[in-house]
């Protein structure tokens, strides 16, 4: 299955958090935080302005994201978690 996000939406992979600290210690499954960095899996064209004209996306396919805990809607397709939220949704493209 695939999709195709449209306008300036985004669909991100969430990336799995760490299941030991620094120390050794392994964190429960109940006890981890929500991710809040991922994989862009998609994106759409880009929003429309004012003008009628498409606002190119500065994030693209393959970058990893850093976004908000409670950003976006969370969807499951094909076995796998996705988040799918605005461009403004997103803080920052890690490097």
């Amino acid at each position: 299955m695939k999709i195709r996000p449209l306008h300036d939406r985004v669909v991100i992979e969430p990336l799995d958090t760490e299941e030991k600290t620094k120390g050794g210690i392994i964190i429960p499954d109940t006890a981890k935080e929500k991710p809040m960095q991922g994989k862009v899996v998609a994106v759409g064209p880009g929003a429309r302005g004012d003008d009628g004209r498409i606002i190119k996306m500065d994030v693209k396919t393959g970058d990893k994201v850093l976004y908000g805990k409670w950003s976006g809607t969370e969807v499951k397709m094909a076995g796998k978690d996705y988040l799918i939220c605005k461009e403004s949704d997103l803080m920052g493209i890690l490097e």
